[in-house]
């Protein structure tokens, strides 16, 4: 695992090799093993590497034995050997035991085709030096990040936003959809940051670049939603379990320590499961647990160390949020509001004092149908079959005396969501379920200014347009929205929270559900096979039965939270009024600030749980201070 970067210019001029070394330099964190760049005409290269395979000879950037094709790389490709084997036939000679020299080969024959073959995790940037053509992309679901800017002299990427942010022309004007975006989906999506002018590059899609012509960028994959498998459930069944063996399989090369991740629940569960059948030693395993017994996952962590005789370690922390935060606002770039980053950060943490790469169990929630939002689409279906419009919003009214509980996932919070969202078109209700901040509670939050900076711009049109694809028109609706999360929660929230919680320690995560062939097995299942009314993720635990025990199959879903509710209840309380309430806050003219101080009081008495809201805000504005205001990136 690394970080990259490059600059290139349309007039041919050579850049600077040391402005590319102070871009690598804010990411050291991604590669503590050595750095690399080059200058050539029109093109500069920059890496940091983190060495997990031919630590002596897979330095970067790379190129063929002639100099005519150069690579910066970041990831894995897990198919390296058999595309190896494929190019020596064919007379390539390698230098290394490198799967970046593969890569560097495999352009030789396919050109940007190449990444139709690559298994794995990436983002690459390569130049043809005889045909002047840059080639950006990023591996199909989005594990690995990159970033870029193009204008009149060139374009510039890199791993991370804060790398461009060392260039003088790097834009730095705050796009205020992005905000509006950060606040309804705990994240800024898609190609959007949180600068107007600096961009992300697609899960699944290149960019292709000539100095005489505009980036263009483009799609090379998608998981297919609409044609369904014609085997049947028992053969289903087993094929599944088929896959994630020889995902997991894959996934061991390393010429480093290695372990995993584990949770306690299904989908890490699963992974270790596998790890332990396919391994000649015995499995590493990892996690952590807190005081407050609600957020503890330890014991059922611990049957699995058990059941797979796991060589397993917990650790239990005490998180000092006011001390960490900055800490990782910084690593994030931009605003980032799951408070799960916090115990990501210390997991990884702890493991990386051990090993150098750890499995995971990320995506079974999104491909298998993991959350209750699915099952709630359910028994709306059956509860608008069963009512009237009178009815429902008779049922809203008197839910709204249920008191709501400190608890993100409490019974009576719940209930309290289900029927305000009840009410609503189909399309409407599967974003009220997703938003933090839903499209009423933005426009009383914005202050009138920022009304009109964002000019009728609404976040809720972003989800809406990716469940209403063309391609999903007659789809299943809880496929509609397993795709939907595919292509945004997961990319845009839950990988970019592994990749820099783990990445801000150099410890290199890998995700075996999230291999080609299972998202695109999962995407062929019926929905049936996955989601019913009063159970989730059906084919994952029936192809796991009598591997992984029930009482760990069949718990109730915790999730990887925080007492954040409490928090600032109790202990964080003032620092969120100092923060939130501070001239300087309430100067940047985005809120009204008697719309803050409600939202805090109504969480501080009880009234409602905000917990998730004042977490978003509290984030923006730490963002503010840290990234923004602090000038930690000085510029070149």
């Amino acid at each position: 695992m690394c970080g990259i970067a490059g600059i290139l210019y349309r007039d041919g001029k050579v850049p600077d090799k040391e402005l590319i070394r102070r871009m690598c330099d804010t990411m050291a964190h991604r590669g503590p093993d050595g750095e690399g760049n080059i200058a050539l005409a029109g093109c500069g290269f920059g890496h940091r590497r983190l060495s997990i395979i031919d630590l002596e000879c897979g330095a970067q950037p790379m190129s063929n034995e002639d100099e005519s094709v150069w690579i910066t790389f970041n990831g894995e490709i897990y198919n390296f050997p058999e595309l190896k084997l494929e190019l020596e036939a064919l007379g390539h000679k390698f230098r290394t035991r490198s799967d970046t020299e593969t890569i560097v080969h495999l352009y030789e024959e396919k050109g940007a085709e190449l990444l139709n073959r690559l298994r794995g995790m990436f983002a690459l940037g390569i130049w043809n030096t005889r045909k002047k053509v840059l080639l950006l992309a990023r591996d199909r679901i989005g594990k690995k990040p990159l970033y870029y800017f193009e204008d009149n002299e060139g374009i510039y990427f890199a791993s991370e936003i804060k790398a461009l942010l060392v260039l003088k022309n790097c834009p730095r004007q705050i796009d205020p959809r992005s905000i509006e975006l950060f606040l309804a989906y705990q994240s800024i999506p898609g190609e959007h940051t949180i600068f107007d002018g600096v961009k992300r590059l697609a899960p699944g899609h290149m960019l292709i670049w000539k100095p005489d012509c505009h980036a263009k960028v483009s799609k090379y994959w998608e998981a297919n939603w609409s044609e369904k498998t014609k085997m049947n459930y028992e053969d289903a069944k087993l094929r599944l379990r088929e896959l994630i063996l020889d995902a997991v399989k894959c996934r061991l090369i390393s010429d480093v320590p290695l372990g995993a991740f584990l949770s306690g629940g299904v989908d890490s569960s699963a992974v270790v499961a596998a790890m332990a059948e396919v391994s000649d030693a015995p499995v590493k395993t990892f996690s952590i647990g807190f005081p407050q017994s609600d957020f503890d996952e330890t014991k059922y962590a611990r049957i699995i160390a058990k059941k797979f005789g796991t060589q397993h370690e917990e650790f239990i922390v005490e998180p000092n949020a006011i001390s960490i935060l900055p800490k990782l606002v910084w690593h994030y770039d931009q605003p980032y509001a799951d408070s799960s980053a916090l115990p990501t950060y210390y997991v990884s943490q702890v493991t990386r004092q051990r090993v150098t790469v750890a499995l995971n169990g990320d995506g079974g929630d999104e491909f298998f149908g993991g959350y209750e939002r699915y099952r709630a689409l359910l028994f709306y279906k059956l509860f608008r079959s069963m009512t009237n419009e009178p009815l429902r919003s008779l049922f809203e009214s008197a839910t709204k005396f249920i008191p709501e509980g400190s608890m993100n996932r409490s019974i009576p919070r719940k209930i309290r969501r289900f029927a305000a969202a009840a009410r609503l078109e189909p399309d409407k209700f599967n974003i009220s379920l997703f938003e933090y901040f839903d499209l009423n509670q933005r426009k009383e939050l914005y202050s009138d200014e920022f009304q009109t900076r964002l000019n009728g711009y609404n976040a809720d049109r972003y989800l809406f347009e990716i469940m209403n694809a063309d391609s999903m028109t007659e789809a299943d609706e809880i496929d509609k929205v397993l795709r939907a999360d595919t292509l945004m929660y997961l990319p845009d929230t839950l990988l970019v929270k592994v990749d820099i919680a783990s990445m801000a320690v150099s410890l290199e995560a890998r995700s075996p559900l999230l291999d080609t062939s299972i998202m695109e097995f999962a995407a062929s299942l019926p929905r049936e096979w996955k989601v019913g009314m009063f159970q989730s993720k059906k084919i994952l635990k029936d192809a796991h039965r009598g591997i992984i025990p029930d009482e760990v199959m069949f718990r109730r879903k915790m999730g990887f939270s925080m007492p954040v509710s409490h928090w600032f209840r109790n202990e964080l309380h003032e620092f969120l009024k100092e923060v939130l309430l501070d001239n300087k806050s309430i100067g940047r003219n985005y809120f009204k600030r008697s719309s803050i101080e409600t939202l805090i009081s109504e969480h501080k008495s009880g009234m409602k749980n905000n917990a998730n809201k004042l977490w978003a805000l509290l984030m923006l504005e730490l963002w503010h201070r840290e990234v923004l205001e602090k000038r930690v990136i000085s510029c070149a």
